[in-house]
């Protein structure tokens, strides 16, 4: 991760190219992605080599020490302004931490739903969704349920320190919010790519994560409401859609089975979820 740091100090100084507005938008790319791609690679090693609870706890120093630094700690000190900013650092007031936890939850509340509606379109296929997330080595369910929640908070807060934080605000600076949420929501489609699961349709729920996610940053002007929806949608992403420890996907597609009951219920929940999260994102707008 050193030669990241150096990197990441090169795209932040204050180079005529760095400061030129035409070339902001590469500066914060480079910046966004080295900081996401360097942190969010810790866990995997640490839980291959470590041990779980070994790997937990050492991942939980590293998260400290992630959050501490990109937040505008420690070295190098001429570039503590930049990362403070970038990282959207402030304080919220109650009715925006109200309103934020409202957004975050039914964020995650939609995303799910919209898998769900996908799969009753399209076949769900296991075999994509399980490849690279065997925690069988894993040797009890609490052990592996410790795994998941460690690798949704790692994933929650480093991809959205580096995609809606150094990527998308510096954009926002300088371009406006559209354009930085729509880069920033590209990249992070563009990182998830590489999974064996995305296939058309999630490649747009992923995509649409982003928006979402970007827009809460912007609204709220604080990465913390999006980091807490962000894990609680990557808890249950590992535990349901990919390992399976909470369970399997079993519905056949309305093909088979007709516009039934549950293929209702899942519309009905994908609708009131994204109402909520885009009245609560309106609302936190309003009030900052």
């Amino acid at each position: 991760m050193g030669d990241n740091l150096k990197l990441y100090s090169w795209a932040t100084s204050s180079s005529d190219w760095a400061r030129d507005p035409a070339l902001s938008w590469l500066r914060a790319i480079i910046s966004g992605f080295l900081i996401t791609v360097a942190a969010v690679n810790v866990w995997p090693l640490l839980l291959l080599n470590l041990g779980v609870m070994l790997a937990a706890f050492t991942e939980a120093i590293f998260l400290g020490l992630f959050l501490w630094w990109t937040g505008g700690g420690g070295p190098p000190h001429k570039t503590e302004a930049a990362r403070a900013t970038a990282f959207r650092s402030r304080i919220l007031s109650p009715r925006q931490w109200f309103w934020g936890l409202i957004a975050a939850f039914f964020f995650a509340a939609t995303i799910h739903a919209s898998i769900v509606l996908l799969f009753r379109f399209v076949s769900f296929p296991v075999a994509a969704f399980r490849h690279g997330y065997d925690i069988s080595f894993i040797p009890s369910q609490p052990l592996r349920w410790l795994a998941v929640v460690v690798s949704a908070t790692s994933a929650g807060i480093c991809e959205e320190t580096g995609f809606r934080g150094y990527m998308q605000h510096p954009i926002e600076q300088r371009h406006g919010a559209p354009v930085a949420i729509l880069i920033s929501s590209l990249f992070f489609m563009a990182l998830h790519l590489t999974k064996a699961w995305a296939l058309l349709g999630m490649a747009a729920i992923v995509f649409r994560a982003g928006v979402m996610l970007g827009l809460l940053a912007w609204s709220c002007r604080s990465l913390i409401p999006g980091m807490i929806g962000h894990v609680v949608m990557d808890i249950g992403l590992f535990a349901y859609w990919w390992t399976g420890i909470a369970g399997n996907f079993t519905a056949r597609t309305i093909t088979d089975t007709g516009v039934d009951q549950p293929f209702i219920i899942a519309c009905s929940a994908f609708t009131i979820s994204l109402f909520a999260v885009l009245f609560a994102i309106s609302r936190l707008r309003g009030r900052v």
